[in-house]
């Protein structure tokens, strides 16, 4: 019996000759009933994957950037059915952290023959996010990187944004890890990995992989250009954890308080600004189509 597939696309990205060639590519495939989703929005596509489920979507291809697959994953996680990434986002973390290539035709091909893979989800604040959650310094500057200016810039995009935020403030933060306190002091930034490669393609965790049951947790005491430089130095060269600026350890679980209200983020998508933060690992909770091995980008 041929499988029910269900595209749910961000219609304002692109990748390859856009979304009608998609639907030839699918329609191409042996595929039994076909569920096309448009939405102008990532917040507006979680619904629209609840309903892709409901009538029995055995595949789910997502058309988008970090957003747009967090807030698929968010209604996919637990549910088994694969999903494929097709990245027509401006960053496209997870794809790149998988191996999964900016080629439509490529993407395309690998959510149909791949192997099926379960992968870990984070859940910040009842909320899953599959590549990163941050407060403090982090999401202020994601906030601040706008569309427009990632469109145009792409990674730099990020860099400015930086540069802008780098004299913030120090909060106090109190954060505890598997129920023991880690870290109780002023700090500017926290951020919470899944996976090693962050925003502006640094590699903030080293040892991170998608499927090892555990959140990486980073914080910074950084403040002002100088040390900010320092810390984003040793990170562009993978090694975070030399910094004096920062603190990395691994969690299932984090609890952490702010002494003042914090906007925090997840894979990339702002949130309002909040004094408590709590976050686990889901191991196991995605299933995703990724290349074989010995292929990818």
């Amino acid at each position: 019996m041929s499988p029910t597939v269900a595209v749910v696309a961000h219609r304002k990205k692109t990748l390859g000759a856009g979304l009608d060639r998609l639907r030839v590519l699918v329609s191409e495939q042996d595929v039994g009933d076909l569920l096309w989703y448009e939405v102008p929005k990532s917040r507006k596509a979680r619904k629209k994957v609840r309903d892709a489920l409901r009538r029995g979507a055995d595949l789910v291809f997502v058309w988008g950037g970090d957003g747009m697959v967090q807030r698929c994953a968010d209604a996919m996680a637990t549910s088994g059915v694969p999903m494929a990434i097709l990245p027509a986002g401006t960053a496209n973390l997870f794809a790149g952290n998988l191996g999964i290539p900016a080629d439509l035709e490529e993407a395309v091909r690998i959510g149909f023959n791949g192997r099926r893979e379960k992968l870990d989800l984070g859940v910040l604040n009842g909320e899953h996010f599959a590549v990163m959650a941050g407060a403090g310094f982090e999401a202020e500057m994601i906030a601040d990187a706008d569309g427009q200016a990632k469109k145009r810039l792409g990674r730099l995009s990020y860099v400015k944004a930086a540069v802008r935020h780098v004299g913030g403030p120090l909060v106090p933060m109190k954060i505890k890890v598997d129920g023991v306190t880690w870290f109780d002091g002023e700090a500017s930034c926290l951020l919470l990995g899944n996976v090693g490669t962050i925003a502006g393609g640094i590699e903030a965790f080293g040892d991170a992989r998608p499927d090892d049951g555990w959140l990486e947790v980073g914080v910074s005491t950084a403040t002002g250009p100088v040390q900010w430089a320092r810390v984003l130095g040793t990170m562009a060269t993978g090694r975070s954890e030399e910094s004096p600026f920062v603190r990395i350890t691994r969690a299932r679980t984090v609890s952490v308080r702010f002494g003042s209200p914090l906007m925090y983020e997840l894979d990339g998508g702002e949130r309002g600004a909040t004094t408590r933060l709590k976050a686990k690992a889901v191991p196991g909770a995605l299933t995703v189509c990724l290349p074989r091995t010995g292929e990818g980008s």
